[in-house]
């Protein structure tokens, strides 16, 4: 018996990638190298199964800024996914971890 090879991309449905303003506010903060790699990993990421937990994506305990967080390397996209009226990540805000310390839009922030 042959196992079937996984759907391709092409297949699966897209999930729409939406940035709030604040969230675009806190990516101008940051170099454009940085702003590059969260925007690769973001459409790599986040546009198909964005709620499958792995190594570098979690749901998070409630907190006041995004049910989801993905990791890519010390960089952190929070969001948030409405499966109806449309597929859609919506990017609630984005952060720098330095150590134990997380600072989003260059103030420090504590999710517990």
């Amino acid at each position: 018996m042959r196992a079937r090879p996984a759907p391709s991309t092409e297949t699966r449905r897209r999930f729409e990638i939406e940035v709030t303003r604040e969230a675009e506010a806190h990516l101008a903060l940051l170099p454009a190298r940085d702003r590059a790699i969260l925007f690769e990993a973001i459409a790599r990421r986040l546009a198909y199964e964005p709620t499958v937990e792995n190594r570098n994506r979690k749901r998070l305990r409630p907190n006041p800024v995004a049910p989801w967080e993905l990791r890519v390397g010390h960089l952190r996209v929070y969001f948030d996914v409405k499966e109806e009226p449309r597929r859609t990540v919506t990017i609630q805000a984005v952060g720098i971890k330095d150590r134990s310390r997380l600072l989003i839009g260059g103030e420090e922030v504590e999710l517990r």
